[in-house]
């Protein structure tokens, strides 16, 4: 019958059981103690849940800019991480939501409640002032490893590997966090059409800057190279300034795209910005730059095996770039000094350190008239130079309008 509406569920005793449907919670049931993360799709907290004294992570979404309801980035990534439990990856508790006030408009906030991490790897790095031993960044790369293992082996991408986005808490345990731009593939549709405008400038790998919208999860294992090699040399890969820099930084050392090397790279839209004379094609230096580099510890760190999993990682063709499950197999993880275990890394000697809350010192100490060190300006300089797309947090050198490209959207049913 039109307009037949079910019976609400009932107890034995004919009354409605309301203990069946879910509630959502308010966020004025939890106290905001600060802010430790900051971008266009909203802010992140701090918090203490008044009902168990427990720690949390709150992740604001801005609702007055949505036109079509909730923000699709808070959708994906509430829809991904539900179903995943991993204790390499960012545990999802609950979404609660804001009472809607004429202060906001009629429009409340809602925010996605995680485990309170105590740091991120950037906000890490620069505490330490990249002091980590040999066994240490072993043990970061292979939890790194464990974690996207995971998520590829369910059908997700993360498409935005890097260090503010890989969480750390006291006991060491490093997780993946944000999964806003996450998106599920399907190996067996291996033409389907995704956006390009994805992957941080300094961890974007060569298919997304040659404008590729067929990918798979290979692009985060580009990410995992550029992290474990900034672990390694104690500072940044390829910090571009700008993508055309990106791109002179990326070839010039892993050597000029070409068919032989790379099937299929001349389709790419991008391919021809990227040529030179037939005598002028650059050659793969990468193995070279890190035998020579660095001071005496630096070389002794890039040994073979180190080398060899960074050229496995960061090989152009995105096809043989290894794979997660293989790479945890690698030999570099079975040498000594053998990986740690996360509570030896003795991270809660240091102060709480996310990248958010780093900048601000940073900034604080310029301020100051104090010295900085020379990594330091080229982090903040990096991190202010570019937007972000809607959706998304932080100025992080990702390709959006406004970051000095002209680069056109792809065309064509992109996601």
């Amino acid at each position: 019958m039109a307009g037949r509406t079910s019976p609400a569920p009932t107890g034995g005793d004919g009354v409605a059981n309301k203990s069946r449907v879910p509630s959502i919670r308010g966020s004025d049931e939890f106290d905001r103690i600060v802010q430790v993360g900051e971008g266009t799709y909203g802010s992140v907290y701090k918090a203490k849940d008044r009902h168990t004294n427990e720690l949390v992570a709150m992740k604001k979404f801005r609702m007055g800019n949505e036109k079509e309801g909730f923000p699709i980035t808070a959708i994906r990534e509430i829809k991904l991480l539900r179903d995943m439990d991993h204790e390499n990856v960012v545990k999802l508790k609950e979404v609660v939501c804001s009472k809607e006030t004429s202060h906001n408009r009629g429009k409340g906030s809602v925010y996605i409640v995680f485990e309170f991490m105590d740091h991120d790897l950037m906000g890490l790095m620069d505490t330490t002032s990249m002091n980590f031993k040999e066994d240490q960044i072993k043990c970061f790369t292979k939890q790194l490893l464990n974690g996207l293992n995971y998520c590829h082996k369910r059908g997700i991408m993360h498409r935005d590997i890097k260090g503010s986005n890989l969480l750390i808490n006291n006991a060491g345990v490093l997780k993946l966090g944000d999964f806003g731009l996450s998106r599920t593939f399907n190996e067996k549709d291996i033409q389907y059409r995704y956006t390009n405008r994805v992957v941080t400038l300094w961890y974007r790998p060569p298919e997304l800057l040659l404008g590729a919208v067929v990918y798979g999860p290979a692009i985060d294992m580009w990410g995992v190279g550029c992290i474990m090699a900034e672990l390694l040399q104690k500072k940044p890969l390829f910090p571009g300034k700008n993508e055309r820099d990106q791109m002179d930084r990326v070839f010039g050392l892993c050597g000029t795209p070409s068919e032989a090397l790379w099937p299929g790279c001349s389709q790419l839209p991008y391919y021809n910005m990227v040529q030179k004379p037939e005598g002028e094609a650059l050659p793969y230096r990468l193995r070279q730059r890190f035998q020579q580099g660095g001071d005496e510890e630096i070389r002794r760190r890039m040994n073979d095996s180190a080398i060899d999993l960074l050229s496995k990682l960061l090989i152009l063709d995105p096809s043989k770039r290894i794979q997660a499950g293989d790479a945890l197999d690698h030999d570099w993880f079975w040498k000594d000094p053998m990986p740690c275990d996360p509570d030896k890394l003795d991270i809660r000697r240091y102060p709480s350190s996310h990248e958010f809350v780093t900048k601000k010192r940073r900034a604080e100490s310029k301020s100051a008239g104090q010295p900085e060190a020379k990594r330091q300006q080229e982090v903040a300089a990096q991190h202010s130079g570019h937007a972000r797309p809607a959706g998304k947090g932080g100025g992080d050198g990702r390709w959006a309008p406004g970051n000095g490209s002209s680069r056109p959207v792809p065309a064509g049913n992109v996601r």
